[in-house]
């Protein structure tokens, strides 16, 4: 799954504040990662009952890694959550990049 400048990104403004206050991610940040070349996206089964939704590892501008659940709502990225990559996901990344 690749996304160009064309990607559209919806945001929640609960989840917006959320990933700030909780992981000091910021919507800027959230994006960057989506435009990785290197980004790795797998489906979240564990957490797909309601909707259909994917996790994404990848970095930002500033080379941080970051781990974001989201789902696709109309063609538009909708961030659900958003943190900094735990050691098993950084050595995903690094395996598969």
């Amino acid at each position: 799954m690749r996304f160009d400048e064309s990607t559209d990104f919806e945001w929640d403004i609960g989840n917006e504040d959320k990933n700030w206050l909780k992981h000091q991610v910021l919507k800027n940040e959230c994006e960057e990662v989506f435009f990785d070349i290197k980004n790795i996206v797998f489906k979240d089964f564990l957490h797909s009952t309601i909707e259909k939704r994917k996790i994404i590892i990848g970095k930002t501008k500033v080379l941080r890694l970051l781990t974001i659940v989201f789902t696709m709502r109309k063609n538009k990225i909708r961030i659900i959550s958003a943190r900094d990559a735990s050691k098993k996901e950084k050595k995903i990344y690094e395996e598969n990049a």
